[in-house]
């Protein structure tokens, strides 16, 4: 068993840049990765007419894991540095890691 979580992240595509910056510069931390990423909703409110006809929005999301101690401190600055700023997030927690 592993004391592990998996911080999930999907972001607008302009916050790409400034949050690789944030998640390596977060002590807890000590990798992600990334990728694009579309979301779905059925809620239309902030989508461009485009988005709506197209019914996806452009995110990038980020995937980082660290420890449970850590995750608190992280999603407090998290929440302080990028209020308002349309990331959503989700936690799960990590079963078993390494490597083949």
């Amino acid at each position: 068993m592993s004391d592990l979580v998996l911080l999930t992240l999907l972001a607008p595509p302009q916050l790409e840049d400034p949050l690789v910056d944030w998640l390596l510069s977060t002590p807890a931390i000590q990798g992600f990765s990334s990728q694009a990423a579309s979301s779905h909703s059925s809620r239309t409110e902030g989508m461009s007419l485009n988005e709506q006809v197209a019914g996806r929005t452009r995110r990038i999301r980020f995937e980082a894991q660290l420890s449970a101690d850590g995750l608190r401190d992280t999603l407090n600055v998290l929440r302080t540095d990028f209020r308002g700023s349309g990331i959503h997030y989700w936690v799960t927690p990590v079963l078993d890691v390494g490597g083949l």
